[in-house]
């Protein structure tokens, strides 16, 4: 019986990660549901079994140390090919060189983009199954029946259809919109074409969720916010820190005020948040609430809760230093939670920026974790749980 000999060459997945970008600064590693965009596609990459290599290609010194971390091999890209203008064919055929000297034979080069969140392993299979077997190269798209318009100087007219008549969703043959997220190809073809659709093109439709693509603010909040969903349950990471610090009006509160007819205004607080700041007093976390916030109401909570407090701030930021100063913290080991615009300040100071659930999609997208409860319902006790010392006695020598 004859007995076949696997071909040595590799199934190599590249990841294009630059450090410049011009819509989300530094958007490789911007963070979703807690993890980076790098690391969520290295991530993927490594969950298809077929993938025998997953390389990292980038001009940035972060952004490699990040992918060593994660996992995967470095490709050190010249600046030349790292430009706004420069094209991700000229980047994935540098990588296959590099590989090349190094002795790494590419006979699949799965192409990722580390701009879409939610890439399934099992899609990156079935693509690299159809080129195995009748296709040249394979794009991830998603199934679409929308009608598409031009705009001009004489006004809207049809792409996909003629506008005088509207046929039903299922009269309609569908079309396939590109989610950008991967393509599949024969190395050989794509070295000899330069470009990644050559041959015979197959498509891998994904599900919609899976479609997602990061190239603004607004898309990295919504992909935070939709994370909470689509992740696996618990996937909140643990946020190692020294200090907690905390807004309050939004965090502790649901953000509204109860007023009387004499102008006395009244919050309401959650006995569950109470319970979460005990939990991290008594473990020896220090812990501080910011507040712009002028009613007393404020103090009054944080000497219930038995924490210090600065309110009715101008600059939320200036106070977060000058306390985390005075007792020789690293704000890199320091949560801050915010919901607002006026947090964004303090959230990009600290090492682990947390949003509430309800935020402002400004904080979502700055924050690293974004919590599963709302303000002033159960937002605090949620950090808390998340934040508490592995080694209580550790911590509390410190």
């Amino acid at each position: 019986m004859e007995t076949r000999v696997r071909d040595s060459a590799e199934i190599v997945a590249v990841i294009p990660a630059r450090g410049g970008s011009k819509g989300v600064h530094r958007k490789n590693l911007r963070e979703v549901g807690g993890t980076s965009l790098l690391a969520r596609a290295i991530r993927s990459a490594q969950g298809a079994a077929s993938i025998d290599r997953v390389v990292v290609t980038t001009d940035d010194a972060e952004i490699a140390a990040a992918a060593l971390a994660a996992g995967a091999d470095i490709v050190h890209r010249p600046a030349t090919l790292a430009a706004d203008a420069s094209s991700s064919e000229s980047a994935l055929l540098h990588a296959l060189d590099v590989l090349e000297g190094r002795g790494v034979r590419t006979r699949v080069l799965v192409f990722i983009q580390a701009t879409s969140p939610f890439i399934d392993p099992v899609s990156l299979e079935e693509a690299i199954a159809r080129v195995d077997d009748d296709c040249d190269a394979v794009f991830s798209a998603v199934p679409t029946h929308a009608f598409l318009w031009r705009l001009d100087a004489d006004g809207a007219s049809g792409v996909n259809h003629d506008h005088s008549f509207r046929p039903r969703r299922q009269d309609r043959d569908a079309q396939y919109r590109e989610t950008g997220a991967f393509y599949v190809m024969r190395a050989a073809g794509f070295r000899t074409a330069g470009y990644r659709f050559f041959g015979t093109v197959g498509v891998v439709t994904v599900d919609e969720r899976h479609a997602i693509e990061i190239d603004t603010l607004d898309e990295l909040a919504v992909a935070s916010v939709l994370a909470r969903a689509f992740d696996a349950p618990g996937s909140l990471p643990t946020i190692d820190v020294d200090a907690v610090v905390t807004d309050f009006d939004g965090v502790h509160t649901d953000d509204r005020v109860l007023v009387g007819e004499d102008g006395a205004e009244f919050v309401v607080t959650n006995r569950s948040d109470g319970m979460g700041v005990r939990m991290l007093r008594e473990a020896g976390v220090p812990l501080l609430i910011l507040s712009t916030e002028v009613n007393p109401v404020v103090s009054a909570r944080a000497r219930k809760l038995g924490v210090d407090v600065r309110q009715g701030l101008d600059d939320k930021a200036g106070a977060l230093l000058e306390w985390s100063t005075a007792r020789g913290l690293d704000l890199a080991r320091v949560a801050y939670l915010g919901n607002d615009v006026n947090d964004l300040a303090c959230l990009a100071l600290v090492g682990w920026p947390v949003a509430v659930a309800d935020a402002h999609p400004l904080v979502v997208a700055a924050a690293r974790v974004v919590l599963t409860r709302r303000g002033g319902d159960g937002a605090v006790r949620e950090l808390a749980e998340l934040a508490m010392p592995t080694d209580k006695e550790a911590q509390n020598d410190n």
